[in-house]
């Protein structure tokens, strides 16, 4: 008989120790996320279940208040033990160095969810200052601040106001306050990104890109590509590569899509709207995979470099991603089969009329809502093959302060200063 060798012992008592402390990890942090934010939602859920089958249940509610933040808080946690269990990063045994990158306060309520092998090592080095750094950073949370405070609070005003009475609205006045919100979402998201990111870069550190023109993505697959890009990258691969990919057969491969957007739906909130959205996304996917080959079949017949083909494809993509948020946005799936079933009633007359005022916005507020979002539009058109920072950095001096304290006014004239429960980032929510 061979010797034992102690060392495989040894290493196999350390592999079973790690397994074990990986399962402990996951499970704790998932399971504070169930309490907190998915007790209620899978209880109430049971209950109408069981009243629907004809049995009566009943199940305690919870009336805690949700930690804010608790969803990127808990996938930034879970990222890091899984790459440690996987080898990616070595432990960090500085506890001081581990708390701060579990709850770096730029992004710690809404992301980007930063990955442990980018932020943890920049926690080690010496940071000095940097006049570029800080003045790029400072110049991204201006830029911020403008889709906050002059886009996205002043669409919400007109959103709420049509979504949380949809009954009163038809037609245009239902299509409208879609479009918004699909504005709104992006402005508000983005605009805290960016605030969370130039800060970040003012104190010295370099996080992740987390948006990147998504609504001039010319396919589903694309946009998921563009928006929140650190949501996305994390279930492609703490989820999606682990189910198989798409290195497995073609019904699994579905399956797989479908997984993977069902949990996000529910990652951005315990309602069934959330879930149909996500389910509704994935459908879209998978329905463009099933479609390949009659595209491969059709594209060559186009002249699909054409201005005009990918305008149109652009269209049709913000137009599915448009019409996918009503569920997104809706306070109930009643809510949302309501707007879809009036959405096309023939009121187009209202779009021309007063009444297009009597939405939550004046005049003069509507007119700005338009224009600044022309505004972002042009910017992120520029930035196809341009960027404007560096671009700004050159000009002559007085042009660049100029376009800098010009942009300041911008926002402190036009940003739109309202009740600020009502002005809070959605994503603070998840």
């Amino acid at each position: 008989m061979g010797r034992i060798n102690k060392s495989d012992l040894s290493n196999d008592k350390k592999s079973k120790k790690n397994k074990l402390y990986v399962t402990f990890s996951l499970v704790s942090n998932l399971l504070i996320l169930f309490f907190f934010k998915y007790y209620n939602f899978f209880n109430d859920s049971f209950i109408e279940v069981s009243h629907f089958l004809g049995f009566e249940a009943h199940g305690s509610r919870f009336n805690v208040l949700l930690p804010v933040g608790i969803s990127f808080y808990t996938f930034q946690a879970l990222s890091y033990t899984l790459d440690v269990y996987r080898g990616k990063i070595n432990p960090e045994l500085h506890f001081g160095r581990y708390a701060l990158f579990v709850s770096f306060f730029p992004q710690l309520v809404a992301g980007p969810i930063e990955r442990s092998a980018n932020l943890l090592p920049q926690f080690r080095q010496v940071k000095k200052f940097d006049y570029n750094r800080v003045k790029d950073g400072l110049l991204l949370m201006l830029w911020g601040f403008f889709q906050k405070m002059v886009i996205a609070d002043r669409l919400a005003v007109l959103v709420d106001t049509v979504y949380n009475e949809p009954g009163n609205y038809e037609g245009v006045q239902l299509i409208l306050a879609t479009v918004f919100f699909a504005f709104q979402i992006l402005c508000d998201f983005s605009g805290y990104s960016d605030i969370a990111i130039g800060a970040a870069k003012v104190l010295g550190f370099d996080l992740m890109k987390n948006f990147d023109r998504p609504y001039f993505s010319k396919s589903i697959k694309e946009f998921w590509r563009r928006w929140h890009i650190s949501l996305s990258t994390w279930f492609r691969d703490y989820l999606y590569f682990p189910l198989g990919g798409n290195r497995v057969s073609k019904i699994k491969f579905y399956r797989n899509i479908m997984i993977v957007f069902l949990v996000s739906g529910l990652w951005h909130g315990a309602n069934w709207t959330f879930v149909v959205w996500g389910g509704l996304h994935g459908l879209y996917l998978v329905l463009g995979e099933i479609s390949q080959n009659i595209k491969q079949t059709i594209q060559p017949r186009i002249a699909h470099n054409t201005f005009s083909y990918k305008l149109f494809r652009v269209v049709i993509n913000f137009s599915l991603v448009t019409f996918a948020w009503i569920f997104f946005r809706a306070n109930s799936l009643k809510d949302s089969f309501y707007i879809i079933e009036n959405l096309f009633v023939n009121n187009f007359s209202k779009l021309f009329g007063e009444e297009l005022y009597m939405l939550g916005l004046d005049k003069h507020d509507f007119n700005i809502a338009v224009l600044s979002i022309c505004v972002l539009l042009f910017v992120h058109y520029l930035q196809r093959n341009l960027s404007l920072l560096n671009w700004l950095s050159r000009q002559w001096l007085p042009i660049r302060w100029g376009a800098y304290l010009g942009f300041i006014f911008i926002i402190l004239i036009f940003g739109f200063y309202g009740n600020q429960e009502k002005i809070q980032f959605i994503y603070f929510q998840f």
